[in-house]
């Protein structure tokens, strides 16, 4: 099956208001920029975006956070959008935040069918709040559910027409066990090839989960904080 669409705006047009989506990426690392885009000049509100981070301010999941487009965040890292904070202590939005592996297992849980499993993160802190708590092996567990979206959208550094992924770094992180887990799963990738050209041994994500791909466009990868050494290297 041809699964290729022309563009951001083509593979994400039948998203609507009040839908749940995945967005792949870790920072700004591997988040599905062209479809982002997309979403913003599409307009669509009262989103639940299931995300490891919100972007920031100017940048990712941030551009629809200022458009009021995001009713709940569900994350894990949100420290560095200024607009994420004013609209979580203000009320206007949802937010569900999560211990960064457990978040990661959520998603890979629902994509395997999943429902709940057991975790020790969290435990004896508001995270466990309203969770079931079990003890195994002498240790407290509690609860989690597993995740899943209408849409999940990554980002993958080649693709090819079927669908098959390979991502390149940190970015797979979280975009892998994202593909699994949406109903529709969109992918963007830096380069799309065809079928064949991929070598099967280093294919991160099947084309069997993935329902549209495309070659995205003017990619900025920014760098969510630039650090650097002053002292001269040796």
């Amino acid at each position: 099956m041809d699964k290729v669409y022309n563009d951001a705006d083509t593979a994400i047009a039948d998203i609507k208001d009040g839908m749940t989506l995945m967005l792949g990426g870790f920072g700004l690392c591997g988040i599905p920029e062209n479809c982002i885009t997309a979403l913003v000049k599409k307009g669509v509100k009262n989103l639940t975006c299931i995300s490891n981070n919100a972007g920031v301010d100017d940048f990712g999941i941030g551009l629809m956070l200022k458009q009021r487009q995001v009713k709940k965040m569900i994350s894990s890292y949100v420290g560095e959008n200024a607009e994420f904070e004013r609209q979580l202590l203000s009320g206007e939005l949802d937010v569900e935040l999560i211990p960064q592996g457990t978040l990661a297992e959520r998603c890979r849980a629902g994509g395997a069918g999943i429902p709940a499993f057991f975790t020790p993160a969290g435990y004896g802190t508001e995270v466990a709040i309203g969770k079931e708590a079990r003890e195994f092996d002498g240790k407290m567990h509690i609860m989690e559910m597993g995740l899943t979206a209408d849409f999940a959208i990554v980002k993958a550094w080649r693709g090819d027409r079927l669908g098959n992924l390979i991502y390149k770094g940190t970015a797979r992180n979280f975009n892998p066990p994202m593909a699994t887990a949406g109903k529709i799963t969109i992918a963007e990738v830096e380069e799309l090839v065809e079928p064949g050209e991929l070598d099967p041994n280093f294919i991160h994500t099947p084309g069997i989960f993935v329902n549209r791909i495309f070659q995205g466009t003017n990619y900025e990868k920014r760098i969510e904080r630039v650090t650097t050494n002053k002292r001269p290297i040796i």
